[in-house]
């Protein structure tokens, strides 16, 4: 698995791809600071972009790389080796590859501008370790997808679906449930609801730890009451750590009884 990764990551730190993807942030990031007149506008707006923007490219670049290298895999398999090996070695690669184009990129600005300060660090480590999270978490589900679905077209057009499905319909999913049952109390549910949607627990933390979840409303007072204690803070994490072993025992599941 080990030589396997180390092969993915050199493979996919040369595409021109991950250049594009790092680049971006790079200009994006120093774009802000050349605009911006605070370290967190600058935070909070790489927040909204990071959001979006990263579990797409991980869903979209895993379903990518999966049928552009499949013949290549197809002669691992005729291999002795594991395919749990190939695969987590091919999912680990890929994962690393995007996250630390995303590092990189957000970083270098900030230490060029000196935006890490002790006042916003914590913060910017957050956003950091947000991004490499939601990475995971979709490109996990991308080798799912494509390896349920031989078609590209279906796999392809099922990882956007995917993708929307928790980046804009399930809040929107949410709020018609809230407003529905507005008369009953909702504080654990909606704390419940925002467990099951990686994309929303993220902004959340960071929304908390940024001070302006009084935005928020009286949603943001309950997530504070519970997540603003070391409690909270350790049961988001781990939702997000069972975010990211959920895909990827269902991906190894598909993966020991598909017929290739």
């Amino acid at each position: 698995m080990g030589k396997i990764f180390r092969y993915t990551l050199s493979d996919l730190l040369r595409s021109y791809w991950t250049y594009l993807y790092s680049g971006f942030f790079l200009l994006f990031t120093a774009a802000l600071f050349a605009f911006a007149a605070h370290t967190t506008n600058v935070i909070i707006s790489l927040m909204n972009v990071m959001l979006v923007l990263c579990p797409l490219i991980a869903a979209m670049f895993g379903v990518m790389y999966y049928y552009s290298s499949r013949d290549f895999i197809e002669l691992l398999l005729a291999q002795p080796l594991r395919r749990r090996d190939i695969f987590l070695g091919q999912y680990l690669g890929l994962s690393v590859s995007l996250s630390l184009g995303w590092v990189i990129g957000v970083s270098l600005p900030f230490i060029a501008w000196g935006g890490i300060t002790p006042e916003n660090g914590l913060v910017f480590a957050l956003l950091l370790f947000c991004g490499v999270v939601l990475t995971a978490i979709f490109a996990a589900l991308a080798f799912w997808i494509a390896l349920k679905n031989e078609n590209r077209i279906m796999g392809f057009g099922k990882a956007i679906l995917l993708w929307l499905f928790f980046a804009v319909i399930y809040d929107g999913l949410v709020l018609l449930l809230l407003i529905g049952f507005k008369d009953y109390p909702l504080e654990g549910a909606s704390i419940a609801l925002s467990m099951l949607n990686p994309v929303d627990l993220t902004r959340i933390l960071l929304l908390l730890q940024l001070d302006i979840s009084a935005l928020m409303g009286f949603t943001g007072a309950v997530f504070r009451q519970f997540m603003g204690t070391y409690l909270g803070m350790l049961v988001a994490i781990a939702a997000l750590s069972v975010w990211v072993v959920l895909p990827v025992w269902r991906m190894l599941r598909v993966l020991f009884t598909k017929d290739f």
